[in-house]
């Protein structure tokens, strides 16, 4: 064997061996994004608020200290004065006499229950429209372009709307109450989950697999159910993320509005702000802790979402 011939065969063999040390396996486009997000620290900062948040919600509600209906400091207000933080009110009281720590608590909980609810509203009705609206404009031929074209229409009458102007009228149809501002925030987000989904489904069904589906006789439904729904439910599964922050909002401004839950004794962030507008002279606590509540767990969302919207597009990955 030459020297050359050595040296070649000495270089082959290290190639080989790093190869082996290398066991690196080709990983989906969800383990790549979350490797992003893993090193991305505004979604980092959003997880640990999301995080910290659910698990107020969930855990606190069991752990206050009193009822947060439990207007047990009554006698202590009066005309012009509130009693604020102390030993054993950590927030102070509220202008009824109840404990401002436990409302805050479990206000937390009604205000996840409903950005949750509504969001899933919004999506399970916005993608039901979407992805019918998007397998009959992409794969469905002129007849399928007539449905599109029908659906569509009854989106953008929804979009010429203002969100919150729409929001406001379906409480107001339908009545004060925590089930009608889910409906009514999940209504207003219906639109945005349609023409997202319909448009990745388009952008989808003009892929080299459909086209080898296609020619290999699969029926075009199950084209559009099993390989191009899933392959355009990551923009969708992101906006829902973005989509909570707002719902949270526009929940608590229907509250504020007297368009929400009408029971006192149940807290809401948004119903809590709209009782401490009286009192905001005296006593800004009552105002300023559930509004930061909504700003900290809107910006949670919305960092979160954000990130998750860089790791998952190629064209935004830094």
């Amino acid at each position: 064997m030459t020297i050359i011939s050595r040296k070649k065969k000495e270089k082959i063999d290290r190639l080989a061996e790093l190869a082996a040390r290398d066991d690196e396996r080709g990983v989906s486009l969800w383990q790549e994004a979350f490797r992003r997000l893993r090193r991305n620290p505004a979604a980092i900062v959003g997880a640990v608020v999301l995080g910290l948040f659910v698990i107020v919600s969930v855990v606190g509600p069991f752990l206050v200290p009193y009822a947060p209906e439990a207007q047990l400091w009554k006698g202590e207000i009066r005309v012009g004065f509130i009693p604020g933080v102390r030993a054993e009110n950590w927030f102070g009281l509220d202008h009824i006499g109840r404990d401002q720590f436990s409302r805050m608590v479990v206000g937390a909980r009604q205000t996840l229950l409903v950005g949750v609810v509504a969001t899933m509203i919004g999506l399970a009705v916005g993608s039901l429209i979407g992805g019918i609206a998007g397998a009959a404009a992409g794969l469905g031929g002129r007849w399928g372009r007539a449905v599109d074209n029908v659906l569509m229409r009854f989106i953008d009458m929804l979009l010429a709307m203002p969100s919150l102007l729409l929001a406001i009228s379906i409480a107001a149809i339908l009545g004060a109450s925590l089930t009608t501002v889910m409906i009514a925030v999940g209504t207003v987000s219906v639109p945005v989950f349609a023409r997202l989904l319909r448009g990745a489904m388009i952008a989808q069904s003009n892929s080299d697999y459909v086209l080898a589906a296609t020619s290999l006789g699969v029926r075009k439904p199950k084209i559009a159910l099993a390989h191009v729904v899933p392959n355009s439910l990551a923009p969708v599964i992101v906006q829902a993320t973005l989509t909570l922050a707002t719902a949270i909002i526009e929940a608590a401004a229907l509250s504020f509005l007297g368009l929400g839950n009408n029971d006192a004794s149940i807290p809401e962030w948004g119903m809590m702000l709209a009782d401490a507008q009286r009192y905001i002279d005296i006593a800004p606590r009552l105002a300023i802790l559930p509004a930061l509540g909504i700003i900290i767990t809107a910006l949670g969302f919305t960092l979160l979402g954000e990130a998750m919207r860089e790791a998952l597009d190629p064209k935004l990955r830094k």
